[in-house]
């Protein structure tokens, strides 16, 4: 069955909604591996570089692709960890986190091996070592691949909100698409279970589009007996934390607005003099003061900025 990350559960349970919050937290690093993996630079360095890695060797391909990869890998050492890692070994696990992924997304492209070939030189390994550590990271995983990601709830909660199949609701989701794929690289995130970055990056993205309409999308989500408020306040102050640093980070390295993939979203929806969403014209919105303050930059694979909205939409 082909895996897709809005609906992991698609077709296996007839109450996925209520599966979803089950079991998603068999399906996230712990807390407490978020804490030492913190007090411990040599992990934190290591993670590093093989996000760096996943995301060079997979930025060509779907950057859902390159997610999923990433959620292997942090799984994986949750469970497994690295000790002394080396260069080969970084490598390896990177490419053996590509290999799973494309294999449980069915990807038409060319093979591992393939990608390999076209990077900018390092390691080719055998395919019998890829398999090898491929099974080392499925035990880790204990076989749980169909993971249960933010992208997973983002569905139910527009339609908490009241935005289900409106104009609205596919421009939160967009948005809030993206800034779940920038804050995969932040660790802090790990504290919190798939469905509180989920709302709160849908929080984040109304509170920035949408202001006026804010604080319903703030009492709905806050009202569920799905999700834990404190929870949400504390993951949205991280994600708003990441945004800061990616404005800064951003402006030193002298960054163009014009070639992020928000922007893009901005001339698609913003464009349009008449268009409106429930009764508020987005173009004549206080949108663009606040961008002023609050400007975010997103990247989601390397340094290509695009974004397949295909599977979202």
């Amino acid at each position: 069955m082909e895996f897709d990350l809005q609906n992991p559960l698609s077709n296996l349970h007839s109450d996925a909604v209520s599966y979803l919050f089950l079991l998603e937290s068999d399906h996230t690093p712990s807390q407490n591996h978020s804490h030492t993996l913190k007090a411990r630079d040599l992990d934190i360095s290591a993670r590093r570089e093989l996000v760096s890695l996943i995301s060079q060797l997979s930025c060509t391909l779907d950057p859902v692709l390159s997610y999923l990869a990433i959620n292997y890998l942090d799984r994986f050492l949750a469970r497994q960890g690295i000790l002394k890692p080396k260069p080969w070994t970084l490598r390896l696990i990177a490419v053996s986190c590509i290999s799973l992924a494309m294999k449980m997304m069915r990807t038409e492209c060319p093979d591992v091996q393939a990608l390999l070939s076209q990077s900018d030189g390092g390691i080719i390994f055998e395919t019998q070592t890829i398999r090898r550590m491929e099974a080392l990271i499925l035990g880790a995983l204990q076989w749980r691949m169909r993971s249960i990601t933010p992208f997973s709830f983002i569905t139910f909660f527009i339609a908490l909100m009241g935005l289900k199949d409106s104009p609205m609701g596919t421009v939160l989701k967009n948005r809030a698409s993206e800034i779940i794929f920038m804050s995969q690289r932040e660790i802090r995130l790990w504290e919190f279970k798939p469905s509180i970055i989920a709302s709160s990056a849908l929080l984040c993205a109304s509170h920035e589009l949408f202001p006026f309409q804010y604080p319903s999308f703030l009492k709905a989500i806050s009202d569920s007996s799905d999700v834990d408020k404190e929870s949400v306040e504390q993951c949205y102050k991280v994600i708003q934390d990441i945004a800061i640093e990616e404005e800064y980070e951003s402006a030193l390295n002298g960054v163009s607005r014009s070639d992020t993939p928000i922007n893009v979203l901005d001339h698609h929806f913003l464009s349009s003099e008449s268009e409106k969403t429930n009764g508020i014209t987005v173009s004549d919105s206080p949108l663009r003061q606040e961008r002023d303050l609050k400007r975010r930059k997103i990247t989601p694979c390397g340094n290509n900025p695009t974004i397949h909205n295909s599977w979202i939409n």
